[in-house]
């Protein structure tokens, strides 16, 4: 294990046509200097999650109320009266008529549809419910699906990267990224619960800042891991106050690893300062997944390369 901390070097970035090249140079696993040029549009940098912000509870209340409103206007439910009311901040919809069988079919109804459009309003704010390992429940961000909203726009990394570590060396790719992850500097992590989101970078704009919390460099290290290896499965791991990756490959003797849904994952650290590579975690971390106080969400979405 090493003990070395991960360093950066240097750190640069130049506005040129369509966009932004970047500057990046560090330290790596065996103290050596590793570097990296390349461009990113200013569509990724700038629109890609314009409109992704805080999770706003009052707001997403009214949106979703809203959507369920503008769903029974264009149907309308045969047979029952629709009312909506609004208590202090809490929006409800009282459904009335004679026959019972009819108003409770109503009731139905109108918690299927609030479902559905709760569960489109969370996939386009890019958030999800989510309850920890203590049973706390919440909303947070849907670092998955973010990563994988960013991939197409790390493509540039790619051919950068993989000149310098073989495809077929998945370790390799892995700890490369990993390394260059950890170099950057870190920004401390509010609370995942109760945070809304705040202090959360995506992948480009943690690239663009140069900084980001431990939930902001595991989706960057997703997303990069995404784009240089489509197809294998990986594991987003949540502790408290932490956050790391896991990928399901072979484990080598002493790796910290865990069985998810029948499939084995070793544990990658992407926070850094320390330089560790692949199933090597810090001690508190190691000391989490010992004890069972984590909780995993599986990413295994297949991206199509272009």
């Amino acid at each position: 294990m090493s003990n070395s901390q991960a360093e950066q070097l240097s750190f640069s970035k130049k506005k040129i046509e369509q966009g932004y090249s970047f500057h990046y140079q560090w330290l790596d696993f065996n103290s050596e200097i590793q570097s990296m040029n390349f461009t990113l549009s200013n569509e990724g940098l700038f629109e890609r999650f314009r409109d992704f912000k805080s999770y706003q509870k009052n707001y997403a209340q009214k949106s979703i109320f809203r959507a369920i409103k503008k769903k029974l206007r264009r149907k309308p439910i045969p047979g029952v009266q629709i009312l909506y009311k609004k208590d202090n901040d809490h929006f409800y919809i009282e459904a009335r008529g004679i026959d019972k069988n009819k108003v409770a079919k109503a009731y139905q109804t109108i918690a299927e549809i609030e479902q559905e459009v709760t569960e489109q309003y969370l996939s386009e704010s890019y958030y999800q419910a989510f309850t920890d390992h203590l049973q706390n429940s919440g909303m947070k961000v849907n670092h998955g699906n973010i990563a994988n909203n960013s991939v197409a726009d790390l493509k540039p990394l790619k051919p950068l990267i993989l000149d310098r570590v073989s495809i077929r060396n998945i370790r390799k790719v892995t700890n490369y990224v990993l390394g260059f992850v950890q170099s950057i500097p870190y920004s401390k992590l509010e609370s995942r619960l109760t945070s809304s989101g705040a202090g959360f970078n995506t992948p480009l704009q943690l690239l663009w800042e140069n900084q980001g919390d431990c939930d902001s460099k595991m989706t960057l290290t997703a997303a990069l891991l995404r784009a240089l290896m489509p197809r294998i499965k990986m594991a987003l791991i949540f502790v408290d106050d932490h956050a790391f990756i896991g990928i399901n490959i072979p484990a080598k003797a002493g790796e910290l690893t865990i069985n998810h849904d029948g499939i084995n994952y070793v544990l990658g650290e992407p926070t850094g300062p320390a330089t560790l590579p692949l199933g090597v975690l810090a001690p508190t971390s190691e000391l989490a997944i010992n004890q069972g106080h984590y909780t995993v969400q599986t990413y295994h979405e297949i991206i199509v390369e272009q």
